[in-house]
């Protein structure tokens, strides 16, 4: 359901303590398959952190990894990408415009 999707997205964004960084994630990931290394040497953040919100996000569908096993990097899923402009949305209120372009 279309309002379910916002209301989720809000939510992990905008509603909770991390979503300040699963914006950043997703925004990394909006350019390029990443995996948690990189994206934590990318972002300035604790590996187990990074992990922990990739686990978050592709628990509720807006990532997936590409492959298994260590390293394995994510990409925003088809939902996400079909979905973006109320991502963004909600990622532009939480950072304030930076980085989304």
């Amino acid at each position: 359901m279309p309002g379910d999707f916002k209301v989720l997205v809000e939510w992990l964004i905008e509603g909770t303590r991390g979503g300040r960084v699963r914006a950043m994630i997703l925004l990394a990931l909006r350019e390029r398959p990443s995996n948690p290394h990189r994206l934590a040497r990318m972002l300035g953040l604790n590996y187990r952190t990074v992990t922990h919100h990739l686990e978050v996000l592709s628990r509720h569908g807006l990532v997936r990894r590409l492959t298994q096993g260590y390293g394995a990097p994510y990409v925003l899923s088809d939902l996400a990408r079909a979905r973006w402009g109320e991502i963004e949305e909600s990622i532009r209120r939480v950072l304030g415009g930076a980085g989304v372009e």
